[in-house]
């Protein structure tokens, strides 16, 4: 039976995708599990697997192109197989059942049909709540620039809109015009959402890493020739310990229920020149302080080098922000939709601190969770903040 490959949503906010190269051609065997694309999002170029064992027997869409999520691009078939009609498949691909991916937010055409208005408006694409928020605001939509897919303009298109609309006029400071990346316009769009739907508060903690660095050397040495543990290791370890202990902070906010997630996929915030990124470490719940830093070790050179892995792309459930190695002692993070939470770390420092009235210097370091209030409370991310803070501050359990 015939398998259609569409154009798939890698990234929550992910509304299209260029695809970079194709690694088999035309009527050549693939197999389940084989890398048979490069996909291009707004932050990396991601490979694609093959979803079923077969031939490849019709690629749609050519390397270069860029289409939106949900779009039909290739077609697996069985080896003595016909192609069916390429039509039909394009037409079926909005069936979540055909998709060798996530499927698109909408059918394609649904999100492409524009909704009659009575206004020069209807030249412009815009979805059809994107139309009505700006019916309803009195805004004409050809004044509003679109981010989606082809220049559609979203519903949040035409709230961003309404803010730059109701900022004071600033006089006109003449400069250089500079381009955004598609990395950072996701970032924008991305981080925007975030504060604009999700009831941030925040919550933070002095923790004595002391113990933990006396550990991680005497670790290290260990070691010898394999992968050094950073502390940025023993605070993925801790925080997915106190994950499992709290899962509502491994969770999404679904409107009338919470989501909670079987696996901590940790998601690592890795700075790259074009900005940020969050790639993800799957199943940490699984794997021991050492497989957890090979791991993140491998995970960060391949971000670098642009090879992530589809599922290492997508599927995050919680993300730590660190950066300590950039000597900021404190700040606060953005939560990454659809997650309950992100914790902040800064760096390790020397300061004085009084244990049993008594003035020492410890190895100290701020951590700050950025929670979803519709997620917990106050209370309940204390509590959430100490057990990370207890884990790290008595090590010993974090090397079983």
């Amino acid at each position: 039976m015939a398998t259609t490959i569409v154009m798939p949503q890698m990234g929550y906010d992910m509304k299209e995708g260029t695809v970079v190269r194709w690694h088999k051609k035309e009527d050549e065997a693939v197999s389940r599990g084989e890398v048979i694309a490069e996909i291009e999002t707004d932050k990396a170029v991601v490979e694609m697997e093959a979803y079923k064992t077969g031939v490849l027997r019709k690629i749609v869409v050519e390397e270069g192109k860029t289409v939106p999520v949900g779009q039909l691009i290739a077609v697996i078939t069985d080896p003595d197989e016909e192609l069916p009609s390429v039509e039909e498949l394009a037409s079926q691909v909005a069936q979540p059942s055909n998709a060798m991916s996530s499927a698109p937010e909408a059918p394609p055409s649904t999100r492409n049909k524009e909704t009659p208005q009575a206004s020069a408006s209807t030249t412009v694409k815009a979805s059809p709540l994107a139309r009505r928020l700006a019916r309803e605001k009195g805004f004409d939509l050809s004044a509003i620039t679109g981010t989606g897919p082809g220049g559609r303009i979203t519903e949040e298109d035409v709230a961003d809109y309404e803010e730059s609309a109701a900022a004071p006029a600033a006089e006109e400071v003449p400069g250089e015009r500079v381009e955004l990346t598609r990395m950072r316009q996701a970032i924008a769009r991305v981080t925007s959402q975030s504060k604009r739907e999700i009831p941030h508060f925040y919550v933070t903690a002095d923790i004595d890493m002391t113990s933990a660095l006396a550990v991680r050397r005497d670790l290290n040495a260990t070691l010898k020739d394999q992968v050094r543990i950073s502390v940025n290791d023993f605070i993925i370890k801790a925080v997915t310990q106190a994950l499992q202990r709290y899962p509502n902070f491994n969770a999404s906010f679904q409107g009338d229920h919470l989501q909670l997630n079987a696996s901590v996929n940790m998601g690592v915030a890795v700075a790259l020149e074009q900005g940020l990124i969050v790639p993800t470490i799957n199943n940490c719940q699984d794997k021991s302080l050492v497989q957890i830093a090979k791991a993140s070790h491998d995970l960060i050179e391949r971000t670098q080098k642009g090879t992530l892995r589809a599922e290492e792309y997508t599927g995050s459930t919680f993300s730590i922000s660190n950066l300590g190695m950039f000597e900021v002692e404190n700040f606060v993070a953005i939560i990454l939709p659809p997650h309950a939470a992100v914790l902040a770390v800064g760096k390790v420092m020397e300061r004085p601190v009084v244990r049993e009235g008594q003035i020492r210097v410890a190895q100290m370091m701020k951590a700050t969770l950025s929670l979803d209030h519709r997620v917990a409370d106050g209370a309940e991310a204390a509590r959430f903040i100490g057990e990370v803070k207890r884990v790290l501050e008595s090590p010993a359990p974090l090397l079983l």
